[in-house]
């Protein structure tokens, strides 16, 4: 009675009528994005298409912000319970998220979710690593290329020193050296320790679950 009483408010309502076009604005975001810095010489038309593009998804964020800012009646609470969305809102890299909150609540709605607890954290975790990984990569890029002394020249190079930096092992072969370019791996390092947490503390909840449901199935005396 509780869940469906929280399923009728205003917020929730809305939640459920913006959850898929704000999923494929971040699509697009995320492509415009890839397209304005991975393909060179892009003719002017195009590049000023992919940055509006950009511009009208973090208008529609904004919307969907305020909106909810304006239901949930809380105020300043608003962002300390919703700092995704407002992370979301503040940084742009970070919007490809939304496609995870999606499919969240398609899970939800087919009532109980397919996958067990451990599997979908794992699962939700797996997901977001590969949308801010390569978020990373492009804002790496994007800065690094071009500078001097840079040792990431390559969209290969900032896809290799992403996926050094968030499996936490760092080899140091190649480095952001811009001062936006370090700050953007200050956050895939955060992320990187965040994700590895949650995926090692789970797998290991897991195991300890088997392992004491495997104690409780013994016989007496074995």
């Amino acid at each position: 009675m509780d869940a469906e009483l929280d399923d009728d408010r205003p917020e929730a309502r809305w939640d459920r009528r913006t959850e898929v076009p704000l999923a494929v604005a971040s699509l697009v975001f995320l492509a415009a994005y890839a397209v304005r810095v991975l393909v060179r010489d892009l003719p002017d038309d195009l590049l000023d298409l992919c940055l509006a593009l950009n511009l009208a998804a973090w208008v529609l964020f904004g919307i969907d912000y305020a909106v909810r800012w304006r239901l949930s009646g809380q105020r300043l609470r608003f962002v300390r319970t919703h700092l995704l969305d407002t992370a979301v809102l503040v940084l742009p890299l970070l919007r490809p998220l939304r496609i995870v909150k999606m499919y969240e609540a398609v899970q939800r709605r087919h009532g109980r979710p397919r996958l067990a607890l451990h599997a979908r954290v794992i699962a939700y975790a797996g997901l977001s690593t590969v949308l801010l990984g390569f978020s990373g990569a492009l804002g790496v890029y994007q800065q690094e290329h071009a500078a001097p002394d840079a040792t990431i020249r390559t969209f290969g190079d900032a896809v290799w020193w992403t996926c050094s930096t968030l499996a936490t092992v760092g080899y140091g072969d190649v480095v952001p050296v811009t001062p936006v370019g370090r700050l953007i791996a200050v956050g895939v390092m955060a992320i990187g320790l965040a994700l590895l947490g949650t995926v090692t503390g789970t797998f290991a909840s897991w195991l300890l679950q088997v392992f004491s449901r495997e104690d409780d199935d013994r016989p007496p005396g074995s």
